[in-house]
């Protein structure tokens, strides 16, 4: 009886077990064909467990983008909350984006190509992630103009412009970075960095592009 006690796994625990295993299911199977009971031999438990904790394969999705989401906002906000300028603020939250990306593909693909064309439920969870990641970035952005000499007004103005651009430029770097894995986190984090901070300062330094009117 001891020695049952000493193996029993907490609830909790077993959780992020299970969502390990559905993770790595969920990105190769894809939702619809990943099997629950695939998702339970790699967890080590039964199928009915599964369904004790997690209520539904749906629920089991949920709960996977729910702790990715999380800690992909956790990365960024840590690593952003260090830095002592805009700039280096900016490149500290892109850094440890990409590098989420690079270390948790398997939760990367769960969370970018697979959630937004599941059930109603599944994607107003995803919209919510986003709005976490959105926020963050534009907090950062508007700090950013701010401290850089841009009045207050414009950077309500721009933003939500700003952190749109930035935001969809990353979602999309990742799908250049699967076809490039030997490009490390650092060197696309400064690419993106010399494509937005500089247009931004310059921008803020009163350099506004125009087209050449036709002679």
């Amino acid at each position: 009886m001891n020695d049952t006690r000493r193996r029993r796994i907490p609830r909790a625990v077993r959780e992020q077990q299970i969502i390990d295993a559905a993770i790595r299911v969920f990105a190769k199977r894809g939702y619809h064909a990943a099997s629950v009971d695939e998702i339970a031999e790699l967890a080590g438990i039964s199928k009915p467990m599964i369904y004790l904790y997690l209520d539904s394969k749906e629920g089991l999705f949920i709960a996977c983008l729910r702790r990715e989401a999380a800690r992909l906002v956790a990365a960024f906000q840590d690593a952003a909350g260090h830095a002592p300028s805009p700039e280096l603020r900016l490149r500290a939250g892109l850094l440890a984006f990409f590098t989420f990306v690079t270390e948790h593909r398997d939760s990367w693909v769960v969370l970018h190509r697979q959630a937004a064309e599941l059930s109603p439920a599944i994607a107003a969870e995803l919209t919510q992630a986003r709005r976490a990641v959105m926020a963050e970035v534009a907090g950062l952005v508007r700090v950013g103009i701010v401290e850089s000499g841009g009045p207050a007004q414009a950077g309500e103005q721009e933003a939500d412009f700003v952190t749109y651009a930035l935001v969809g430029a990353a979602d999309s770097l990742t799908d250049w970075m699967a076809k490039h894995p030997d490009e490390p986190p650092e060197r696309i984090t400064l690419r993106l960095m010399n494509m937005v901070w500089v247009g931004m300062r310059n921008v803020l330094g009163g350099e506004v592009w125009a087209p050449a009117e036709d002679g």
